[in-house]
């Protein structure tokens, strides 16, 4: 049975989206250590990502928080163990959790601005990295 998925039109498929994807995340052997030991309210977190996530791809809702610097501390309490590897695997998890889910132009835009922000996360951690040497 060939099912038609729809485009990404609301909060509520902002969050079955971020939540499927967390699912993954949680349980993924390379993944999960890291956010497993720092996320202590997964609801909490859950809610915050898809108010960020709404933010970025309908620019209705207000999203109150600074991203780089909270994957730069998340850096400096793994001991710096984050690399590109890291963010390739979240891509990849990302990806794959829209194209199940949603196609369209706000999912293939979910997966652009998915695409830019790993890099731009990383390279915020790496130069933070050299600023502290």
């Amino acid at each position: 049975m060939d099912v038609t998925k729809l485009d990404i039109k609301d909060r509520a498929d902002v969050f079955k989206l971020v939540s499927t994807f967390y699912d993954k995340i949680k349980t993924d052997d390379v993944l999960g250590p890291f956010f497993n030991t720092i996320i202590t309210d997964w609801p909490a977190h859950l809610d915050h990502l898809t108010t960020f996530w709404e933010s970025s791809l309908f620019l209705k809702t207000k999203y109150y928080g600074n991203p780089i610097e909270v994957h730069v501390n998340v850096d400096e309490k793994t001991d710096n163990r984050i690399s590109e590897k890291h963010f390739g695997i979240w891509l990849n998890f990302w990806v794959q959790t829209v194209d199940e889910l949603f196609e369209g132009e706000i999912a293939n835009n979910a997966k652009q601005r998915a695409r830019k922000m790993g890099t731009f996360l990383y390279l915020n951690i790496f130069q933070a990295r050299q600023n502290k040497g």
